[in-house]
């Protein structure tokens, strides 16, 4: 049964693999792509380790870095998750998720993010200053995810995303598709590897009433609407390879785990901007507290004059964890991610988590 087990997960890597060979990272073709809000990591624990932990994610935030991570969730988890975004820019994200045990080895994850952008002034070709109200973008998107270990060592899951972009007389909706898949291993369960496909759909496109407007035909008084078409835009789709080893110190009289760390390595191919090689490093004290650092490294990004992100690589999180009701099986966390950037003041991220 154990060599099945690892024939379906060669060949589902294999096929991953082959599947976003034709969409290898390229910064050629950076802003080709749309929906570039599906590649921001709203959660806090993963992004104070600049997201490397592909093959270790556990919980519902495993449905951002690997879904195939949310069928460790032992009961039932809800997190919610603030991040202000680019500090100076006036960008906060709100997300919230909920994960819920199904069977034995099965889990059902729901997860939101929206963007709030503030209230945009109004302006016109003859009022270029204002004075005709504001607006507000809305950005959404829903993930409902499946994930199920088919083994000891062997954990998959699949998730479809609805993303929703709007004006209040334009909108685009689109559905994009994200897989994963992680392999335990070792004495202790310390070695692990994913894999996992992000951001696979069709092409979106954007329709409303904003795209037309009322002139006159040359020569005559009529007076017609002329409705023009928008072009379509492809997902940010990109693959995630990743391998993660803990050092775990255990008591003499105890199976309990006293202090760990761990470090996680991740290759990121992006379709529509530069490769990233992302490594983080984690020490968790039982499971009190917990401190993140990490760096996402591409090509140019030491230097001002090649560097095409406001990011500059260096990441760091916190989290307090208090267990509480009967047995002490229920937990209540605090977390805190910090990502550096330039131009801008960073992106700060605080989230309260609660496991039952």
């Amino acid at each position: 049964m154990k060599k099945i087990y690892k024939v379906v997960f060669t060949a589902t890597l294999g096929g991953l693999l082959l599947a976003d060979t034709t969409h290898a990272g390229n910064d050629q073709r950076a802003g080709q792509a749309g929906a570039q809000e599906l590649l921001i990591n709203p959660w806090a624990r993963s992004s104070g380790w600049a997201g490397s932990d592909v093959a270790g994610c556990r919980g519902l935030e495993s449905q951002f870095s690997n879904v195939a991570g949310t069928a460790f969730i032992p009961r039932t988890e809800l997190i919610f998750n603030h991040t202000n975004w680019l500090v100076g820019t006036g960008i906060g994200i709100n997300t919230f998720g909920f994960c819920q045990r199904v069977g034995e080895t099965g889990a059902l994850t729901l997860g939101i993010m929206s963007m709030n952008f503030g209230q945009i002034p109004i302006t016109t070709t003859d009022l270029p200053d204002g004075g005709l109200g504001t607006y507000s973008p809305s950005f959404m998107n829903l993930a409902l995810s499946y994930a199920k270990g088919f083994s000891e060592n062997i954990y998959g899951g699949l998730t479809v995303r609805v993303v929703s972009e709007s004006l209040p007389n334009l909108s685009a909706r689109g559905v994009a598709l994200d897989a994963g898949i992680q392999y335990v291993t070792g004495k202790k369960e310390n070695i692990k590897f994913g894999i996992s496909l992000k951001n696979v759909g069709p092409r979106m496109q954007f329709t409303g009433d904003g795209l037309s407007f009322r002139g006159n035909i040359p020569n005559t008084t009529t007076n017609m609407t002329v409705e023009q078409r928008s072009a379509d835009f492809e997902m940010p789709s990109l693959l995630n390879i990743g391998g993660r080893y803990d050092f775990l110190v255990m008591k003499d009289t105890s199976a309990k785990v006293n202090h760990r760390v761990s470090l996680a390595l991740a290759f990121v191919s992006n379709s529509f901007s530069k490769d990233q090689f992302l490594v983080g490093l984690e020490y968790g004290f039982r499971q009190y507290l917990m401190l993140r650092a990490g760096y996402a490294y591409e090509s140019g990004i030491f230097s001002m004059d090649t560097r095409t992100t406001a990011f500059t690589g260096p990441t760091a999180g916190i989290t307090f964890e208090v267990p509480f009701g009967p047995e002490k099986k229920s937990t209540f966390a605090l977390d805190y991610s910090y990502r550096a950037t330039d131009p801008f003041q960073g992106c700060h991220t605080i989230g309260a988590r609660l496991n039952l």
